[in-house]
C-alpha cells in the first residue's frame, strides 16, 4: 500500500496535496468540498498589509476628528480592539474555517513592511491557525534602495515574526532575488520553519481604449513548474526547513517532480480553478499510481531523490541545462530549416 503521508511545519499532513491561497480556499462549502476531496491542509486567502494600514489610519481619523472634544467626550471614542475594518473578518475566516474541516489551517499575511503584522500574527494564532503563510509580495522599484537593504528588511520582519508567535511561519518568496540560495539560507537563520516556492506577482497590461493600467490575473500553467523544480532540487541539500511547491501543479506527475526534488508538499490553485475542488482527488490517483509503477512505497522514500547532489549530473539543474537545450533547439532548427545559397 502506498503511503502518502507527509510532515510539513511540523504537521503531520495526510499526503503532500495542499490547496494553497485562493478563491476556493476563503469559502467555509468549497474548504468543506476540498477537504472531502482529500486536501492535506489549506492556506487561506491572504490578509494584506494595506488592509491593516486602512485600519490604522480609519482608527488614526476617528480619533483626530475629536480631537479638540471635552474630555467628557472621550466616551465617544471608538476601542481598537473591536474596531473593525476588515481584519476582523478575516480573524472570524479562520475562527469558522477551524471549525469547519478537521485538516490544518494555515492563515496568510501579505506584505513587507513590519507595521501591524507583530499584532495580527498573534491574533491569527488565537484564532486558531495551524501556522502562518508570510508572502513577501513586493516590487523594488524604488532605485535608492538597495537589494541588501530590501533584503534586510525582510529578513528583519520575518525574525520578529517568528519570535513573536509559537506556532510555524512559513515565508512564500518570489524567485527575483540576486542570491536566491543565500536568500534562503537567510529565511532559515531568521526562524522561519519553511519557504514557499513562489509566489507570482500579478503583472499589469494597459487599456487601450481607455488608456487605463489594469491589473491582470494568469492562472498557471504546467510550463511554470520548472522554476520551483530547478530551486527546490537545488536547494534541498543545504535547507533543514520545510520546503512547499507552488505554481504549476496541474496533475499527479507535477506533484511527483516536485516531490522527487525534495519537496515536502505541493499546492495548487489554479488546477482546481479550472477543474474543480473534487479535481483535487484525480491529482492524488495519479500521484499514487506514478509511485506504484516506478516502486515507491513511501512520499518520505521518494522524497528528494532527484535533488540537484543526488542526480548523475548536478550541472543540469544550472547552467549546463541553458547550454544543453540551446545547443539541443540549434541543432534541430538547422536540420529542419535547410539554409540554400544561390550564386549571384
Amino acid at each position: 500500500m502506498t503511503d502518502l503521508h507527509s510532515e510539513y511545519l511540523g504537521l503531520r499532513l495526510r499526503s503532500p496535496l495542499v490547496a494553497s491561497a485562493g478563491p476556493y480556499t476563503g469559502d467555509l462549502d468549497k474548504l468543506a468540498e476540498l477537504q472531502d476531496a482529500g486536501a492535506a491542509a489549506v492556506v487561506l486567502p491572504s490578509l494584506f498589509e494595506e488592509q491593516i494600514e486602512h485600519e490604522t489610519s480609519e482608527i488614526d481619523r476617528l480619533f483626530s476628528a475629536h480631537a479638540d472634544s471635552f474630555g467628557e467626550a472621550s466616551s465617544f471614542f471608538p476601542d481598537i480592539d473591536d474596531y473593525n475594518t476588515g481584519p476582523d473578518t478575516y480573524l472570524a475566516l479562520v475562527e469558522a474555517a477551524k471549525d469547519r474541516v478537521d485538516i490544518p489551517v494555515i492563515a496568510s499575511l501579505n506584505g513587507t513592511n513590519i507595521g501591524g503584522w507583530i499584532r495580527y500574527a498573534r491574533l491569527l494564532e488565537d484564532a486558531g491557525a495551524d501556522a502562518i503563510e508570510l508572502n513577501l509580495y513586493t516590487v523594488a522599484a524604488d532605485p535608492a534602495r538597495t537589494g541588501v537593504d530590501v533584503e534586510a528588511d525582510q529578513l528583519e520582519l520575518v525574525a520578529l515574526l517568528t519570535g513573536e508567535v509559537k506556532i510555524p511561519v512559513a515565508v512564500k518568496i518570489s524567485p527575483y532575488y540576486s542570491s536566491l540560495a543565500s536568500f534562503l539560507v537567510g529565511l532559515q537563520d531568521a526562524g522561519a520553519s519553511g519557504v514557499v516556492m513562489f509566489n507570482r506577482f500579478y503583472s499589469p497590461d494597459l487599456d487601450m481604449e481607455t488608456l487605463d493600467v489594469k491589473p491582470k490575473i494568469g492562472l498557471s500553467t504546467q510550463a511554470e513548474l520548472r522554476l520551483p523544480l530547478r530551486w527546490i532540487a537545488i536547494s534541498r541539500d543545504f535547507l533543514h526547513i520545510s520546503i512547499a511547491g507552488s505554481t504549476g501543479v496541474h496533475a499527479g506527475r507535477d506533484a511527483a517532480k516536485l516531490l522527487l526534488a525534495g519537496a515536502d508538499v505541493t499546492m495548487m490553485t489554479s488546477a482546481l480553478l479550472f477543474h474543480g475542488a473534487s479535481y483535487l482527488s484525480n491529482i492524488e490517483h495519479e500521484l499514487t499510481e506514478w509511485m506504484r509503477d516506478h516502486g515507491y512505497r513511501s512520499v518520505s522514500e521518494m522524497r528528494g531523490a532527484m535533488r540537484r547532489d543526488a542526480v548523475a549530473d548536478p550541472t543540469a539543474y544550472e547552467r549546463a541545462a541553458y547550454i544543453g537545450n540551446i545547443t539541443s533547439y540549434t541543432s534541430r532548427f538547422l536540420h529542419a530549416q535547410p539554409i540554400h545559397l544561390h550564386k549571384r
